[in-house]
C-alpha cells in the first residue's frame, strides 16, 4: 500500500506520526507536531527571551543601513551565551546573507554551535508608517539551517494575537527538504 495523504501529512498506515515518535524520544523533549498545538499556541517567552530581543534590536539599531543591513538576529546556545548576526544586502539578492546565518556562523566559531532558541528583527522599510523594529520569522533557508543543525530549536515569533511567542523550528518547517 502506498503513502497517503492523512492530517496534513503523508502517512505509509499505522498510527498518525509514528515514523516521528523514534525521533522525539532519541532528542530528549517532546516537540509539538504542528504549530498550535503547542500550549495554545506556542510558548510563553521568558526573561532570557526578551533579552535576546534586545539583543537582536540592538544590533539592527547601532547598524542599520538602508538596504544593506535591514535585518539583524540572535541566537542563544544550549550554554547560554548569545550571538549576534547582521543581515549582509548585496546587489544581486542571491548573494545576500542572511542575519541568522552570520550569527549560526559566529555560534559555531567562537562556541559549540548549538541552538536553543533564534531571533530575527527587522527595520521598517521606508515608506511604512510604523516605525518600531519588528520581530519576523526566519526566511525559509534559515528555517532549514537551523532544522539540519538543531532540530529541536526554538524560535521566537509574533503570535496571531500580536505578541511574541516560541516556537518549534520544524512547525514552521514541516516538510523539510531532505538529499
Amino acid at each position: 500500500m502506498g503513502a497517503r495523504w492523512r492530517s496534513g501529512a503523508w502517512s505509509t498506515g499505522g498510527p498518525p506520526h509514528q515514523g516521528n515518535q523514534h525521533r522525539n524520544r532519541e532528542r530528549g523533549r517532546r516537540r509539538p507536531k504542528r504549530l498550535n498545538d503547542a500550549a495554545g499556541y506556542g510558548y510563553n517567552l521568558t526573561e532570557a527571551d526578551h533579552e535576546l530581543v534586545a539583543a537582536a534590536n540592538e544590533v539592527l539599531a547601532r547598524h542599520y543601513k538602508p538596504f544593506w543591513h535591514t535585518v539583524a538576529a540572535a541566537i542563544r546556545g544550549r550554554d547560554g551565551r548569545v550571538w549576534t548576526g547582521l543581515h549582509i544586502g548585496a546587489t544581486v539578492g542571491r548573494l545576500s546573507v542572511c542575519a541568522e546565518a552570520v550569527a549560526f556562523g559566529r555560534a559555531l566559531l567562537d562556541g559549540d554551535g548549538s541552538i536553543d532558541t533564534a531571533v530575527a528583527v527587522r527595520h521598517p522599510k521606508p515608506d511604512e508608517i510604523d516605525r518600531e523594529l519588528a520581530v519576523v520569522p526566519p526566511c525559509g533557508a534559515c528555517r532549514e539551517m537551523i532544522v539540519d543543525h538543531w532540530p529541536d530549536a526554538l524560535v521566537i515569533v509574533k503570535g496571531p494575537a500580536g505578541g511574541l511567542v516560541k516556537l518549534p523550528v520544524r512547525g514552521l518547517l514541516p516538510a523539510p527538504y531532505r538529499r
